[in-house]
């Protein structure tokens, strides 16, 4: 039974990438312009589920607390272009394979259109060379060079993702894992990478893991949670490893199912905006980015 329950669940699975690939490959990337503010939308329903089945009349979204007209309003699948950028500091020994594992769980997600990196990070960071579609490259890499570490450098690490997405054209993601604090970033802040991602319009997805060394618990960097929340990402902690394969799965799930909301703001003044989305039906919240820069156009 339960080999048989493993199959039925492998194919719904399989069926139901294909049928997320036939719809990326039907719509190219949103591209926004200096008079479109882009905001990707998550919908969850009061039990955490995701709701993708939401119709424009839905929505409504408020800059500095005055309610904007849509004038842009897709569900078809975006392309994204990642970097997974993964704690492999000491504390993560015992729990390093498990970790591979998860990210490919989250790497065999990928669709054709999709573009990504593997990181790591401890006292060094490492990413591998180039942005491919290729999951076969992405895994090897993954098995083969990513691989321990000391310190934490977990903000010189999410900067480094930054700059490797800064030329592309897709949306762009940093998924970034991390069981402890920042320990020894020697370059950067919390403070500047945040700024950075919300003047950019970069999307962070944190996973938060508390990994259990030598008789104490870690915990993950609470900037973690901060970023992934201001900049429209998920934000998930995590107590045990069996947690982890869900967890990944489940930010490619989400990735592949968020709403693009647009509209064009009133002015142009160069300073930060707030940003609120809300779903009007009962019981249902939308997350997504708090903040952006209206840039004046150059």
């Amino acid at each position: 039974m339960k080999r048989h329950a493993l199959l039925v669940a492998s194919v719904a699975a399989f069926a139901s990438s294909l049928i997320i690939a036939r719809a990326a490959a039907q719509q190219g990337a949103f591209r926004a312009t200096v008079q479109t503010v882009p905001v990707y939308a998550t919908v969850i329903d009061s039990a955490g589920r995701l709701v993708p089945d939401l119709e424009q009349k839905d929505f409504e979204i408020y800059d500095d607390s005055k309610k904007q007209e849509l004038s842009i309003f897709l569900t078809d699948v975006q392309p994204i272009s990642v970097v997974v950028m993964l704690d492999t500091s000491g504390s993560m020994t015992a729990n390093l394979e498990m970790l591979k594992n998860a990210a490919e769980k989250f790497v065999i997600r990928l669709l054709p259109q999709d573009r990504a990196k593997i990181g790591s990070f401890s006292d060094k960071i490492v990413v591998s060379p180039t942005f491919t579609s290729d999951r076969d490259r992405l895994v090897r890499y993954l098995r083969e060079d990513v691989d321990f570490g000391n310190p934490t450098r977990l903000w010189d690490a999410a900067w480094v993702s930054l700059d490797e997405l800064a030329k592309e054209t897709n949306r762009r993601v940093v998924l970034l894992f991390t069981d402890g604090d920042d320990t020894d970033s020697r370059q950067h802040s919390l403070r500047e990478v945040l700024g950075r991602a919300n003047a950019q319009d970069y999307m962070v997805y944190g996973i938060g893991f508390r990994s259990h060394v030598m008789g104490t618990i870690t915990k993950p960097d609470p900037g973690l949670k901060r970023i992934a929340t201001e900049t429209g990402g998920g934000y998930f902690e995590l107590k045990t490893t069996d947690e982890l394969n869900s967890t990944f799965s489940r930010v490619a799930d989400e990735l592949h199912r968020q709403y693009v909301l647009g509209f064009s703001p009133a002015v142009l003044d160069g300073k930060v905006h707030k940003l609120s989305v809300v779903v009007k039906r009962p019981g249902m919240t939308a997350r997504a980015r708090t903040s952006y820069v209206a840039d004046r156009p150059k």
